[in-house]
C-alpha cells in the first residue's frame, strides 16, 4: 500500500444546490474543483472508491462526486501529513475560490480542501507539488 497526498480535478456540469452530509447545504456554481485529500494507508483504494459511482456516502466529496466527473487524478507519494500544504498552494493559485467553508478540512484547519475555478484548472503532474510542500 503506498502512502500519499492526491488531488481530484473535478467537472461540475450545471450548477447544483447539495446537501453535503451535516455540513449543509451549498450552491456549487458549474465549473472545476480541485479536492485534495490524503490516503497514508492507501492512494489506490482510495483514489479508486473516490471514482466508483455506487458507495456509501461517508465523507463530503462522496456527496459532490454523485454529480461531477472527475477529469483527472494526480497522486504524490509520500509519508508526510502534506495535504494540507498542497491544498494551500492550491488555493494560492488565481482565480481560486472557496465555496463550501469546511469542506474536506473538519480535522484541520484549512478553510476547506475543495478549491474552485471558472476554468479548467491545470495542475502540471511533472511538478510535484507535495515535495515542494516538505
Amino acid at each position: 500500500m503506498t502512502p500519499g497526498v492526491y488531488n481530484l480535478i473535478i467537472q461540475l456540469p450545471e450548477t447544483r444546490e447539495i446537501q453535503v452530509g451535516k455540513l449543509g447545504k451549498f450552491t456549487f456554481p458549474v465549473g472545476y474543483y480541485v479536492y485534495t485529500g490524503s490516503a497514508l494507508r492507501g492512494l489506490e483504494s482510495r483514489i479508486n472508491r473516490h471514482l466508483r459511482k455506487e458507495k456509501k456516502l461517508h465523507w463530503h466529496i462522496d456527496y459532490l462526486l454523485q454529480y461531477t466527473d472527475v477529469i483527472d487524478v494526480i497522486a504524490y507519494e509520500t509519508k508526510e501529513r502534506l495535504e494540507c500544504k498542497v491544498n494551500q498552494y492550491i488555493l494560492s493559485l488565481p482565480d481560486s475560490r472557496i465555496i463550501a467553508k469546511g469542506f474536506g478540512s473538519s480535522d484541520c484547519n484549512c478553510l476547506s480542501h475543495l478549491i474552485y475555478f471558472k476554468n479548467n484548472v491545470i495542475l502540471n503532474q511533472e511538478h510535484n507539488f507535495a515535495q515542494d510542500c516538505q
